[in-house]
């Protein structure tokens, strides 16, 4: 959570989110394990939460790449995007 707010690079934040996804799907699956091992709700939730998270950092990757070929720097604090 830190790294997602403080840092100032798009991708590194995307990374951070990443990271953020992956402790939730932990523990969905520990939980799940712990509670019920008998049911695959958490698995089967984090299957989903995997699938989602890939698909936001293609399309994240591309928005990134996106405003680097117009703007130059992928710095979060220098891409003002409604100031154009």
């Amino acid at each position: 959570m830190y790294g997602l707010i403080t840092s100032r690079n798009m991708v590194r934040a995307l990374m951070c989110l990443e990271l953020i996804l992956n402790a939730v799907n932990i523990n969905f699956v520990t939980f799940s394990d712990f509670f019920d091992s008998r049911q695959l709700k958490g698995d089967i939730f984090s299957i989903f939460v995997i699938a989602i998270a890939a698909a936001e950092a293609a399309i994240g990757l591309a928005i990134v790449s996106a405003i680097y070929r117009n703007r130059k720097s992928t710095r979060i604090n220098q891409s003002n995007l409604l100031n154009k």
